[in-house]
């Protein structure tokens, strides 16, 4: 049986330089590097570069990138027309007090691919395109509540930072009506207090909470695939009635598909069939580098056009950036999500296949490239809200799975998600496939 402290000791003398590098980091940069997210167990795993789905670390060892920046690089490190759009604009300037022709390229693209979106405004990341949105969704309406998701991240912003992380410890009350608690010390309890927190995939319960806070509440926010918070698909029915519902009780429907928008040219809504008042956009569409969107309807963004809402940054719609992101856009046609999504069905096809027949409690989860993986208490459990994390998943061996996985030359996210890249072949998909089986056989002893 692979236990936990072999799974560290493999980990830690494979990656010791990146251990070595953690220590020192925590003298300069608290934690030692500026993403939480970064720490993979006890450290973190430095990287010398990335080509193509390999990401090199400082030891030399080449790892499957699993990872690709929490699902930013779908079409893979260095891939030549990002790479020659970034240097183009590099020889024009890349700062300026004034628009670009990038911009408005950017813009278009967004805007044919996706059919709720009919305006965008360009930030420098996801994180505040949602506090864009909110903002203007609060203008249009009037109102100053958010309702959000339990296990649905939106940045660490004080607005937002609320209930994507609880845990039974702190109370986070009953099933059916979550208590709003903040996500980290140094939020003001009335940021929390502004906060309705609904049930994932229990439209009843929504429905009640939303009546409830109808007067006050401006606007809810929604992954329709969660991802920091824990991979978590919606049910399309369940969606289908929050939109409903939105529309009659007068609150703007804000998507988050910071990740999503790589399920398909128009998004994870497209496949929904859904339209919201606002989508937040991010990570891919910038082609690696930082940016984020809010893409929506003339009618609620009349309130930015008539300066009642002011949201403006010195980078916000970066030229090199957004050449980036048309370049990546570009590359993302039709086909390439086909052949990722493609991918994606065959690791879910043949790893709960093999599970199921090997009564082995292990799951593969999720509606396109972007895959939720769970080790969990008993064989035949799923995960349909944030808090079956806390009642299904075997944390420990989670952990011995991602270390190991790292170990062998396969670099997952260490919460439970993989996502795929483009450039990623059969082979790759048959190696992730076999190591798993071998990791998880070993894990269980069978």
């Amino acid at each position: 049986m692979l236990t936990y402290e072999q799974a560290l000791n493999n980990f830690s003398e494979k990656f010791h330089a990146s251990k070595a590098k953690t220590l020192t980091g925590r003298d300069l940069i608290p934690g030692g590097f500026s993403r939480r997210t970064f720490n993979y167990g006890p450290h973190a795993v430095f990287v010398e570069r990335g080509d193509g789905q390999y990401v090199k670390t400082i030891e030399g060892h080449r790892l499957l990138d699993l990872n690709n920046n929490f699902s930013t690089n779908i079409v893979g490190h260095n891939h030549p027309d990002i790479v020659n759009a970034i240097t183009d604009m590099m020889d024009k300037g890349f700062s300026f007090g004034n628009p670009t022709d990038h911009e408005l390229e950017l813009a278009n693209l967004l805007s044919d691919r996706i059919e709720s979106v009919e305006q965008v405004k360009f930030f420098c990341s996801a994180s505040e395109a949602c506090l864009g949105a909110i903002r203007i969704a609060r203008a249009y309406t009037g109102k100053t509540k958010i309702a959000k998701f339990e296990g649905g991240y939106h940045g660490f912003a004080d607005d937002l930072a609320v209930s994507a992380h609880p845990n039974p410890s702190n109370f986070p009350g009953p099933d059916k009506k979550p208590r709003s608690l903040p996500d980290s010390d140094g939020i003001p309890s009335y940021k929390v207090d502004n906060i309705v927190t609904l049930v994932q995939n229990d439209f009843e319960a929504c429905e009640k909470i939303l009546r409830s806070h109808s007067q006050d509440t401006a606007c809810v926010i929604m992954e329709l695939q969660s991802g920091a918070g824990g991979v978590v698909s919606l049910d399309k029915t369940f969606v289908a009635k929050i939109r409903e519902l939105t529309h009659e009780l007068g609150m703007v429907l804000i998507v988050d598909e910071t990740m999503s928008l790589r399920a398909s040219t128009g998004g994870l809504q497209k496949l929904y069939e859904v339209k919201p008042d606002l989508t937040v956009m991010g990570k891919m569409i910038g082609g690696g580098l930082p940016i984020g969107a809010i893409g929506g309807s003339r009618e609620v963004f009349s309130v930015v056009e008539a300066n009642q809402v002011m949201v403006s940054g010195t980078h916000h719609g970066h030229p090199m950036a957004c050449a980036a992101g048309i370049a990546c856009l570009n590359v993302m046609d039709e086909a390439a999500f086909d052949k990722i999504n493609g991918m994606a069905e065959r690791i879910k096809t043949e790893l709960n296949s093999w599970a199921e027949a090997n009564n082995i409690p292990f799951i593969v989860y999720g509606s396109f490239s972007i895959l939720g993986y769970a080790l969990t208490r008993e064989a035949g459990q799923n995960i349909t809200t944030h808090r079956d994390y806390w009642h299904k998943i075997d944390e420990k061996k989670m952990s011995i799975y991602a270390l190991e996985m790292a170990t062998r030359g396969y670099y997952p996210v260490h919460r439970g998600q993989i996502g795929l890249m483009l450039p990623m072949t059969s082979e790759d998909i048959t190696g992730y496939i076999e190591t798993t089986k071998d990791i998880v056989s070993a894990i269980y002893h069978c």
